[in-house]
């Protein structure tokens, strides 16, 4: 049965790493025999755990002991079908490109899939459907925070947790987007501006707007098409989408999904520490027409999110919890849940075990150069001296970010590293390409970072919150937003391109500070 709120979100994080270690290839199935459901329930323990995936039966046990989330979120899908929690994260072309041939057990017998009927609907599910109906007609959108409202409602609350919430006390989270009130703008008059042109050059590629859509995880939780509306939307528009390695479509997916075969994709990479997997993870996108390769520097440990892990504690379904306990008490002892009953790593923090917790300047970029001839860039730059390092280890860019204020708690706003970067070391914006994500809503955000030397924007929330609401539509409405407010923004700051922005037309100033 599943849960009143849905299949459990850290269970998706189990599909993924299951479906994800392996490597990347194509594989055929033959000879398939046929299971019923009673056979697949007599396979519950961690001696012997099968599942249920789109009527097709696959033997995880070998997977149980090395599962980074603990045993517990496998076990509670043991000799149970976990369709529903599978379609919300993945697309079916990752079973086929990524699982062992060797884990398939059988399909459902026939008369097993007819007799299996259709999931009642929960409270939560119909609370959804009822929101959809009533959210409003797209074009009542006025600017992003009000499309953000509407997703709230349209998704499950332990999604819409794990989507916004920060770091600890969300102290970080809440100034990314509060530092932006601190910087002011110094408008020049009697300028040529009834032609504004917002278009820029993002390493050696033409984009419509200086934006890009920056890289998020476990996408077909906004949309069952999930990152594949961005990959669309982005094209019609023409802006860049950075895929993130824990999206729900694949590399190869996104890079079909593109309105034409020169639309730019950048990957962003989490990297294992096994190199060997890394650089076929590296060496798969680039195969594929990938145009820039983000390291991600700032998660060597998953943050202390504590919005997403309070919402495992939203409605827990009693039955599969009992049948958790009958199997905990049916075991043997070597099969036992020995795990603590909290979930410390939330929706996406197994995600990140096995990653690299060890790269270094010394080591990792040249490591990169050796496997890649992609552009590289560096994801989460945090400080003035990091960014100094980032060109002397010669990347083509940095990306000023604190991960959406979901990693280290009290670390700068984004917008406040960039202005420092700007008066301690104006070098650095011309030896590499500076980038900044974290908080911005509004044209007048993106404004003062390019007057502060940032090449573009990365906006992540905003792309996941319109595809939730509206789908592909909603993201294209949300960057229609952002250019007709960077327009209007540009011409009463005296702009009429982005070359004619400059670090004098924003001022810092600490309101708060003098009152």
């Amino acid at each position: 049965m599943i849960s009143a709120e849905g299949p459990s979100i850290p269970f998706r994080v189990f599909l993924f790493h299951f479906l994800w270690i392996y490597t990347l290839k194509v594989h055929q199935w033959s000879m398939i025999k046929t299971v019923t459901r009673k056979d697949v329930s007599d396979h519950r323990t961690a001696s012997s755990c099968w599942i249920i995936i789109q009527n097709r039966v696959y033997d995880v046990t070998s997977f149980v002991p090395h599962h980074p989330g603990g045993r517990k979120l496998i076990l509670n899908y043991a000799g149970r079908d976990a369709t529903k929690a599978f379609e919300e994260v993945h697309s079916s072309l990752v079973l086929q490109e990524t699982l062992q041939a060797d884990a398939l057990v059988g399909e459902l017998a026939v008369e097993e899939i007819s007799r299996a009927g259709t999931a009642e609907q929960s409270i939560e599910d119909l609370r959804i459907e009822t929101e959809g109906r009533r959210k409003p007609p797209l074009n009542q959108m006025l600017n992003l925070r009000d499309i953000e409202r509407v997703a709230e409602n349209v998704v499950s609350r332990k999604t819409f947790a794990f989507w916004s919430g920060g770091s600890e006390d969300e102290i970080t989270l809440q100034q990314n987007s509060k530092a932006f009130s601190r910087f002011f703008f110094v408008p020049r008059v009697l300028r040529r501006i009834q032609h504004c042109d917002p278009s820029t050059i993002i390493l050696g590629y033409h984009s419509s707007l200086p934006v890009y859509a920056s890289a998020t995880s476990l996408g077909k939780l906004a949309h069952p098409k999930a990152e594949t509306n961005i990959t669309r939307a982005c094209g019609r528009l023409g802006i860049i989408q950075m895929s993130s390695t824990h999206a729900s479509s694949s590399p190869s997916e996104l890079i079909s999904s593109r309105i034409d075969s020169s639309q730019p994709l950048w990957f962003q990479l989490y990297k294992k520490a096994d190199n060997q997997v890394a650089a076929t993870l590296i060496r798969h996108a680039e195969n594929l027409g990938v145009k820039a390769l983000c390291l991600t520097v700032d998660a060597a440990s998953h943050g202390n999110r504590e919005r997403d892990l309070r919402a495992q504690f939203i409605s827990e379904d009693d039955e599969v919890r009992k049948e958790v306990e009958e199997m905990e008490e049916s075991s043997a002892k070597e099969d036992m849940i020995d795990d603590e009953d909290v979930n410390h790593d939330g929706t996406s923090g197994a995600l990140l075990k096995g990653d690299d917790a060890d790269m270094t300047w010394e080591e990792t970029i040249p490591w990169l150069r050796s496997v890649t001839k992609m552009p590289i860039i560096l994801k989460g730059i945090q400080c003035v001296e990091d960014a100094v390092l980032a060109a002397e280890s010669g990347v083509d860019g940095i990306i000023i970010s604190n991960h959406g204020g979901r990693q280290m708690e009290y670390s700068l706003p984004s917008i406040e590293v960039l202005n420092l970067l700007r008066k301690q070391r104006p070098d650095v914006f011309q030896r590499l390409e500076v980038y900044v994500d974290g908080g911005f809503r509004r044209g007048t955000d993106v404004l003062k970072a390019l007057c502060l030397g940032a090449r573009a924007v990365g906006l992540g929330r905003p792309f996941l919150y319109a595809n939730a609401a509206y789908g592909e539509n909603g993201i294209v409405k949300t960057i229609r937003i952002l250019e007709r407010e960077l327009i209007t923004d540009m011409r009463l700051l005296g702009a009429s391109c982005i070359s004619d922005l400059r670090p004098e037309m924003v001022e810092r100033v600490d309101v708060l500070a003098q009152l």
